[in-house]
């Protein structure tokens, strides 16, 4: 408890964890939500009659454009999280270095 106390011992490792999670279920959530809000505030005036003129392929080519974007996202997530979690595992082996002379 007394490591807790004074900083010795970090609860952010836990933590960083947790809201990988969260984080990772809420990206394409917030993808998909501004994607819809950007179409309907400055191009409403083109989305029907865009999405009549799209054929198969190009619907296609544009789903997957979407799904890309969203795989690019989620691995920045996870390496921006690992770089976090390296830099606590850093800490502990200097802590645990300066303890053991």
């Amino acid at each position: 408890m007394i490591d807790f106390l004074t900083f010795q011992t970090f609860i952010t490792p836990s933590l960083l964890i947790l809201m990988y999670y969260i984080g990772a279920l809420v990206i394409p959530l917030f993808a998909w939500y501004l994607t819809i809000w950007l179409k309907n505030k400055y191009y409403s005036h083109l989305s029907t009659t865009t999405q009549n003129r799209l054929n198969n392929t190009q619907r296609f080519f544009t789903y997957t454009l979407v799904l890309v974007c969203i795989l690019f996202m989620e691995i920045l997530w996870r390496m921006m999280f690992e770089f976090f979690i390296a830099y606590f595992d850093m800490h502990d082996a200097l802590m645990k270095q300066k303890v053991g002379r």
